[in-house]
Parts: C-alpha cells; structure tokens; sequence
C-alpha cells in the first residue's frame, strides 16, 4: 500500500479503544484512512460507499477469527458458513432461497404482537419512575421478538437470550478469551435449531421457519440442513444481537437530544425515521468489513490483495463533508446510513430489525417521559458490535 500522505494510525485492538471517538473522527478529517493492526479503516462517506461496491473486494469479515487466532473449531465453521461471507453464486443462492421467510407480509403480520410486547414490558417495570433499560425492556423485546417469529415459547426468551449475548462476544476484540463459552452457546442454539427443523418438518405452519424449511426439500439448489440449521442460528443471534444493542443505543442517542424524544412522543409515525437516524449516528454495526482480492489503486492509495478493510460505520455517517451536524428525526433527503451493511450483502434481516424498532421507540417515547441516564451503566467495548450491558434509566412516567 503507498501513498504521498502518511495516513493516521488506530489501535483498534486496545480494549480501551473508541470507534466513535474524537481521536476516529480527527484522523477522518486528516486522511479518508488509517492504518490499524487490521489493515485499514475507511473513515469517510463517499470512500465507504464506493468501496462498499467495488468489484475488486469481497465480503471480509469470514477473516474476523482468523484476525484474533481462531482457525478452526465449530465457531470457526459457523462463521464461514454465514451468508454474509459468501461470495458470487453461492451467496446468490442462499439469499435467493432464504428472501422468501423475509417477506414483508409476514413480518408485517407480526407488528401488531410487537406493539403489544412493547407496551406489556413497559407495564411489568419494577418501578415507575425508572428501569434498567437492557434487562427489563431491550434483552426481553428483542429475544421475544425472535420468539415471536419462530413460533417458540415465549417464556424460553431467556435462553435465546442467554445464548445469542454469549454468541455476540465473537464480534469483539476479546473472541480468542471467550471461545469456550461462545461454542457452548453455539452448541446449544445448533440443538434448539435441530428440534425447530423437525417440529415444522412435520408440522409446518404459515411461518417463518416453514418457509425456511420449505426452502430445504429436494431439489436443486435447495438449502441443505447444515445451511438451514446454521442459518436459523444466525437469525437468533443476529436478530436478537441486533435489536438489543441498538434499541440501548438509542435511548442512550434520545438522552442525548431530549428535543427528539418528545417529538417523537407527539408524532409516532415518526418511528421509522428515528430508527434511520439513530443507526446513522449510534449503530450497533460499528464497522463492516471487505477484503481486497486484487492489487488496484483507490483515491491515491496502492491496496493489495489480501488487505482488509474495515469501513466505519459511525465515522461515515456523521462525516461533515455529507452531513450536517446534529440529530434529527424529521429531517429528509438524507443519504443512506450504512449500519445494515451495503451493496450485495447488506443485512437479509433488515427489514425484521427496522419493523421491530420502530414500533418499539415511539411506545417508549410516550411512556418513558424526559429520560436521563443513572448511574451505574456498563458497556460492551467500543468496536465491532457494541452497546450497553447495564442502562439505568430515569423518567418521567407518561400515559
């Protein structure tokens, strides 16, 4: 890689290191750039959306545990079995059979249990005038919306959640530490996935795992059980990792503009919007990654093959050459965030996470008046997938 610049450096593997911090956002002002023990980091808009696209990367994340040493073993395989780390026609193909359980009517069929799960863990606060957002409102939301969709028990919520947290410390720089315990959750998702399988096999429903499972029946081209059984593990983890993780982001995003969350109590259809503007602010999904599969020259830089590269979700979004600074719901014609991916392999669930949210924040906004942060909040490091594992909150109690 060569440049007349000497580009900034990130040490994103110190666990004290912020993605979102001021020193992130000096170095985008400095250079489009920088380097990191990983590779490079993309900092800005117009550089993100186009490398995003371009024909000469790949999906890169499938090197994420081979970055932290893990090369082999069930997480290992899991991992490179998803989707999203597919390439060409075998990633069409997947998507191809998988799009059909995403499909805005059934999803959409299930909105109206969202709005009532919302209002129910609002209801069962321990206390009325405060709340510990993840564990009484975000951990049980997203796991029973998983639930939900899955035709299982509601009341088994703790365990999807359990399971798919343990899961999400693959996505942080402490994965090689937390492996053993990641492949027990692992194992235990692959043993709740293999009794769904067979339960819709010979029981189908007009469901979401019956039109996976309908994609899985002989033929060419069909899913075989490993895809299905390894690609409803990672709707558990991802739909649940996802909507918990950027459900606390917000709140914490809303303390911040106090203005918007009353707006939002008064206008709920704005919800949409304001799931769109937290996740180009605050996303969960604080990078996505490619590799470079062939040397080529981008924007004055030399890349070579096998360099990966991690375009910063955050950094990108609130980049002043695009965006005005600020927050705002109400505002229009806004580009595209990027916190669902892009190009290609932009996330399958999106449409799952946007539905689930928005109906979530505009309940909270009404019921949840003036909120403001306790003491005594704790979060997940500041890299790959973050939020809070602790968020006391204050408020208001609304009607």
């Amino acid at each position: 890689m060569t440049t007349s610049v000497t580009p900034p450096t990130l040490n994103v593997t110190d666990p004290g290191f912020s993605i979102t911090s001021e020193e992130v956002h000096a170095a985008r002002e400095a250079s489009w750039y920088a380097t990191t023990p990983y590779g490079i980091a993309v900092l800005r808009y117009e550089q993100m959306s186009r490398l995003l696209k371009h024909p000469k990367l790949r999906q890169g994340s499938v090197a994420w545990p081979a970055h932290n040493g893990v090369t082999e073993g069930p997480f290992a395989d899991w991992f490179a079995s998803w989707i999203l780390n597919k390439e060409g026609e075998e990633h069409h193909r997947l998507r191809r059979l998988m799009n059909p359980a995403f499909s805005p009517k059934l999803i959409g069929g299930l909105v109206p249990r969202f709005q009532a799960l919302a209002g129910e863990l609002i209801d069962g606060f321990k206390h009325p005038d405060s709340c510990e957002f993840v564990s009484e409102f975000a951990d049980p939301y997203a796991a029973r919306v998983i639930a939900i969709m899955l035709g299982l028990r509601e009341e088994e919520w703790p365990i999807i959640a359990r399971e798919a947290a343990t899961i999400g410390l693959a996505m942080g720089v402490t994965l090689k530490e937390e492996l053993p315990r990641i492949e027990g959750a692992l194992a235990r998702l692959y043993d709740y996935a293999d009794e769904l399988i067979a339960d819709r096999q010979a029981h189908p429903k007009d469901d979401f795992v019956t039109a996976l499972v309908n994609a899985s029946k002989t033929g060419d081209g069909s899913l075989s059980h490993d895809e299905l059984r390894d690609g409803l593990v990672l709707l558990v983890f991802g739909g649940y990792d996802t909507t918990r993780n950027q459900l606390g982001l917000a709140m914490q995003t809303f303390m911040r503009h106090p203005d918007q969350w009353a707006l939002l109590a008064e206008r709920p259809e704005l919800g949409k919007a304001a799931v769109e503007e937290v996740m180009r602010v605050n996303p969960t999904v604080r990078w996505v990654t490619r590799e470079v599969l062939e040397d080529f020259e981008y924007d004055g830089v030399e890349l070579r093959a096998g360099t990966t590269v991690h375009l910063y979700s955050e950094s990108a979004g609130t980049d002043p050459r695009v965006f005005e600074p600020g927050f705002d719901i109400t505002a229009e014609g806004r580009k595209p965030h990027f916190g669902f991916g892009g190009g290609a392999h932009h996330c399958l669930g999106h449409f799952v996470a946007r539905s689930d949210m928005s109906e979530a924040l505009p309940l909270l906004a009404r019921r949840l008046r003036d909120p403001h942060p306790l003491e005594g909040a704790t979060w997940l490091p500041d890299s790959g997938n973050t939020g809070p594992v602790r968020l006391p909150i204050g408020f208001t109690p609304g009607s």
